[in-house]
């Protein structure tokens, strides 16, 4: 456990679009076209002509045609960055809490004004590769230790995408929302690095390199709402009782959602040996379980989880 060197929540409001790009995984842009080949370079390609033939003769013949495609959509992308970052289109909004918490089991209590907040957690009952069945829990010391929770968003995109759509370009409105989306991760990306290195600082002497960032190698883990290992999208609620959503922009539908879409929240561990993993399917005991700790109808839990039972 090491203690936050800011404790207490975090705002940062219309942050620099310079400073949220490098953090962009263009590999899964590129996924969101159903493009799935290896364009790790493709940020090194210029716009002269021998360039980009040069690039594209590194692909086997039968995969030059998605290559080529894939060159175009990268660059439609950046003149879209460079819209956004001179036309003033988007607004991009963060914030992280960092609050004193303890463990009790599979639950988390995060501890806010002197009040608890309970954040229930499911466990595998597949075990992990290393044999072990996880829970978030694990990561959190059953007294004295830390928790941070973290919301993102990308504000102004549905409406921008609106008036390509009224033109009927669909290609250029969804160009936007996936460039959104990825602007979206690549900002809890920014914040989750900012969080290791000044504001709770546990790892101060982290060197800023995306590439190994993307391979997750570093310490601590920042699992988001609806990801494998948080399943339960009404979780959500838990969490805008510790950091206001509302205040970045965001509004909770009544099914969890965050709107804008182009948002992500979560939490944060630094416990050394936290790592990703899948909750996967449970049986009916835990699930039984979970609700009574959430304090929920079985009936109404059931559709949060059913893709675990």
């Amino acid at each position: 456990m090491i203690a936050p060197k800011q404790a207490g929540i975090s705002r940062f409001i219309d942050i620099n679009l310079r400073e949220i790009v490098p953090f962009i995984h263009w590999t899964f842009f590129f996924m969101a076209w159903r493009l799935n080949g290896k364009y790790d370079d493709i940020q090194t390609v210029c716009d002269c002509g021998s360039c980009k033939v040069g690039w594209l003769q590194k692909f086997p013949e039968n995969e030059r045609e998605k290559a080529q495609e894939a060159l175009k959509l990268y660059k439609d992308a950046q003149e879209m960055l460079r819209r956004f970052l001179h036309e003033k289109i988007i607004t991009i909004n963060a914030m992280v809490g960092i609050y004193p918490a303890y463990s009790d089991e599979d639950d988390i209590y995060a501890i806010r004004e002197n009040q608890e907040i309970k954040i229930p957690t499911l466990r595998q009952q597949s075990p992990s590769s290393d044999g072990f069945c996880y829970s978030l829990a694990d990561f959190i010391k059953p007294e004295n230790d830390f928790v941070g929770v973290f919301a993102n968003t990308v504000l102004g995109v549905e409406a921008f995408a609106e008036t390509f759509e009224k033109e009927d370009d669909m290609y250029h409105s969804i160009l936007i929302k996936t460039l959104s989306d990825r602007l979206a991760e690549a900002t809890a990306e920014w914040l989750h690095y900012k969080v290791r290195k000044e504001i709770w600082g546990y790892a101060p002497n982290e060197k800023p390199d995306v590439k190994e960032m993307f391979k997750t190698h570093y310490t601590g883990i920042r699992p988001a709402v609806g990801y494998p290992s948080i399943p339960d999208q009404s979780i959500i609620f838990t969490l805008d009782k510790l950091v206001d959503f509302s205040s970045l922009g965001i509004n909770l539908t009544e099914n969890g959602a965050m709107f804008p879409n182009a948002s992500v929240s979560g939490l944060m561990f630094d416990h050394p040996k936290s790592k990703y993993f899948n909750i996967g399917k449970i049986d009916e005991q835990q699930f039984q379980n979970y609700a009574q700790r959430c304090g929920k109808s079985p009936d109404v839990l059931r559709k949060w989880l059913a893709a675990n039972l």
